[in-house]
């Protein structure tokens, strides 16, 4: 089942779907929305909000695989999660939300005994970059710092331009000691060759933060996206706004805007737009370094081929329940068989 199939990525993925042969239900709260995308693509629909949790359970009861991909999943992911637990089906989503990867670690001895895997995360959030910082691993394992990143001119969808707004009011994110501890916007910056030339970078508050950890065990997580200083600058004046930027009506104000501006990339755009992804890990006891560079398509199209590898592999998988990274789920080489994705290529840079 395909759960927000009529958003942008939802309905990408819905029809390359069914142009790999599969016929998923397509579900959703928005019946209006949904019914027309069913018809097109002549696939059974169920309009069902999260809220109504008996309906929902009962409809997953016949459901293997559940591709979430309803935002703002800081308050879809939950349910739908404890739906599957309930009903022994396996979860996935796109979501590149920090507190989603938390909350699904934190369900792991659950989804354990439930017999369910929980794997959020199955786009370019983050299975390019958890791929990458797992052969980093490999590379040095005994390393004590991980930094990942990845340069790409793709324009963002509606879905990822909210999940931006929502850590506007936070601020950045980074690990240290094993732990998140949150810093300012632009805040932590260097220069780094993504792939095409060095760049000024700034750290951002992206998945990995999280979910590098969990798949590596290494206590010290930056992630890195290039931006000119000048923009940088504006970034770090917004850590005098971050309590505005909390606040409800101005979260729904700006997404808002979002809904009445932001359209995802186009088919065509979309095939030219590569993405550059880098990461660097070390052992500065040890004097270690080596840097791993991949390069995908579209973050988009990452998401869609992504998305469905990973639901191709549940569909027959009879391993263990319990939560997942991308990477630890399908192996570090699931990025290099993705469409339009070259091989990892570690070495010392």
């Amino acid at each position: 089942m395909i759960y927000g199939a009529y958003g942008y990525t939802g309905e990408l993925i819905a029809r390359e779907a069914v142009a790999k042969g599969y016929r998923p239900v397509l579900a959703g709260r928005d019946a209006k929305k949904l019914q027309p995308l069913a018809d097109e693509l002549g696939l059974p629909a169920v309009a069902i909000g999260l809220d109504a949790s008996e309906t929902l359970e009962h409809t997953l009861r016949d459901i293997q695989v559940v591709i979430h991909c309803a935002g703002p999943f800081s308050a879809t992911a939950e349910p739908m999660m404890r739906a599957c637990l309930n009903t022994g089906t396996h979860y996935q989503d796109i979501t590149g939300e920090m507190a989603v990867y938390r909350m699904a670690h934190g369900m792991h001895d659950q989804a354990e005994s439930a017999g369910v895997v929980l794997c959020p995360g199955t786009g370019f959030d983050v299975i390019p970059t958890d791929c990458l910082a797992a052969a980093l691993h490999k590379a040095i394992p005994s390393a004590t710092h991980l930094a990942l990143g990845f340069d790409s001119d793709s324009a963002l969808s509606p879905g990822t331009a909210k999940t931006s707004i929502e850590s506007l009011g936070v601020g950045g994110a980074v690990r240290r000691k094993g732990e998140i501890e949150i810093i300012g916007h632009g805040e932590l910056t260097r220069q780094i060759n993504f792939g095409r030339g060095e760049k000024f970078a700034v750290a951002i508050p992206w998945g990995d933060v999280a979910t590098a950890y969990y798949t590596t065990g290494i206590p010290n997580i930056e992630v890195y996206i290039p931006m000119s200083p000048r923009r940088a600058k504006k970034l770090k004046r917004l850590n005098k706004f971050r309590w505005l930027l909390r606040m409800n009506w101005m979260q729904k104000w700006l997404k808002k805007k979002v809904d009445n501006s932001v359209r995802g990339p186009g088919e065509q755009a979309r095939a030219e737009q590569k993405t550059w992804v880098w990461g660097e890990v070390r052992n500065d006891r040890r004097g270690e370094r080596k840097i791993g560079r991949v390069v995908t398509a579209n973050g988009y199209d990452v998401t869609v081929h992504g998305t469905l590898a990973v639901m191709a592999f549940l569909l027959n998988y009879e391993g263990p329940g319990g939560y997942f990274t991308p990477s630890k789920l399908c192996g570090s080489e699931l990025v290099e068989k993705l469409p339009g994705s070259g091989a990892i290529e570690i070495g010392i840079d």
